[in-house]
């Protein structure tokens, strides 16, 4: 975990020397927010690749959600972990919790969750299959840095929109629904059972609450409210 935390903060100086747009140039307070978004990019293409392969290297795992186990998914979780403690570090640092609040709550609630699993080494598969979201959250992020940026090509945002959609259900919306419905039916709701889904009920209420704000913002414009006007350079967030 500790070097996760290391191999990000490197990423994260990494990133200033990547050229930003003018859009981001023109406006201080994107530049924080272009930098951080760069670091979780690559998280995504990171653990979600690596989530694929080691669920496709390890397909048995699947059948032992509660006690099956591999080096690589264990690793996974470190890694991780490593970047959750380090963005919420580059948050705080940097004076964007208020802003950011969510986030932080978010990285809270994967934290405690991680670091149980990797000390008992139980329920490893279903952390793996959650990080499966990763592999959405590519393309999320690819949304946030094309608004950004303000890039003349809408074809490509409108490609990158619908792609977007299509793997929210399969990456993010189908192994949560999949994970929930077995934590209810066949995990113990007490100690570390009681404890992992509670925090998987919470992060089911924000996943369907970024999906409406996705659906308001890229399909149902007409829907958004209080959005007009507002600035929105220090936020990390999904955002309408």
């Amino acid at each position: 975990v500790g070097g996760s935390v290391a191999i990000f903060a490197a990423l994260r100086r990494l990133a200033l020397a990547v050229p930003q747009p003018a859009a981001v140039r023109s406006r201080p307070g994107r530049v924080w927010r272009w930098r951080n978004l760069l670091v979780s990019f690559a998280h995504s293409v990171l653990a979600g690749l690596w989530a694929l392969f080691s669920l496709w290297h390890s397909p048995e795992l699947l059948s032992d959600i509660q006690d099956g186990y591999s080096v690589s998914g264990h690793l996974l979780v470190c890694f991780s972990s490593g970047y959750f403690i380090h963005d919420s570090l580059d948050i705080i640092f940097n004076h964007q919790s208020r802003s950011s609040w969510e986030y932080l709550v978010h990285h809270a609630m994967a934290i405690s969750a991680f670091v149980s699993l990797i000390i008992t080494g139980r329920f490893l598969v279903a952390a793996v299959l959650l990080l499966l979201v990763e592999v959405s959250n590519i393309f999320l992020t690819v949304r946030m840095l094309l608004k950004m940026s303000n890039v003349p090509s809408p074809a490509l945002y409108e490609a990158n929109k619908y792609i977007n959609l299509l793997v929210y259900f399969a990456f993010r919306l189908a192994p949560q629904a999949y994970l929930t419905c077995y934590f209810l039916r066949h995990v113990e709701l007490q100690g570390q059972g009681a404890f992992l889904t509670a925090n998987l009920l919470l992060l089911d209420a924000m996943i369907l609450m970024y999906f409406s704000r996705l659906l308001r913002s890229d399909f149902f414009p007409s829907l958004r409210k209080g959005s007009a006007g507002r600035d929105v350079d220090g936020e990390k967030f999904l955002i309408d």
